[in-house]
C-alpha cells in the first residue's frame, strides 16, 4: 500500500519513543512498515550522552527497510546518513533533527542508530503518525 496523501489526512496523532542500543551495531529506532497505511513526520531526534567521563559517537541514518521492530537489526536495504559518528560529549545531549529539517517517513523505511558504546547514548524521537 501506499503512504497515505497528507492532504487527505484523517487522523495526526503526536507520538515519541526511545531507545537505548545495548550494543554498537546499527539497530532501528523508528520504523515504518510496509502495510502500515501512514506516513510519518519526524519531527525531532536527540542523542543524549549518559556516561559521566567519556564522550561517545552517535550515528542516525534513514534506512531503506523498515519492517522491522525497534532494537532490532536493519535486514536488507541502505543507510543514508543523517547524522555520522558525531561525538556526543559526556552527560550532554545533541539535536540530530528538529523541525527545520523534519523528514517523512514513508512505508518500509526506518530510522537506525548506532551507538559508539554499549548502554551510553539514549536516543529520543518525536514523529507525527499521519493517516
Amino acid at each position: 500500500m501506499a503512504a497515505p496523501n497528507i492532504v487527505n489526512t484523517t487522523a495526526i496523532y503526536g507520538k515519541s519513543t526511545a531507545y537505548t542500543p545495548s550494543g554498537t551495531s546499527a539497530v532501528v529506532l523508528l520504523a515504518n512498515t510496509s502495510s502500515s497505511g501512514k506516513v510519518l513526520r519526524v519531527n525531532n531526534i536527540t542523542a543524549a550522552n549518559v556516561d559521566g567521563t567519556n564522550a561517545v559517537n552517535a550515528t542516525v541514518s534513514y534506512y531503506t527497510d523498515g519492517d522491522v521492530a525497534q532494537g532490532s537489526a536493519p535486514s536488507g536495504g541502505t543507510a543514508y546518513p543523517i547524522a555520522s559518528t558525531i561525538s556526543v560529549p559526556a552527560n550532554a545531549s545533541l539535536t540530530v533533527m528538529d523541525k527545520m529539517t523534519s523528514l517523512y517517513l514513508e512505508e518500509d523505511r526506518s530510522i537506525t542508530v548506532t551507538s559508539g558504546a554499549a548502554n551510553k547514548i539514549t536516543f529520543t524521537v518525536s514523529y507525527e503518525e499521519i493517516s
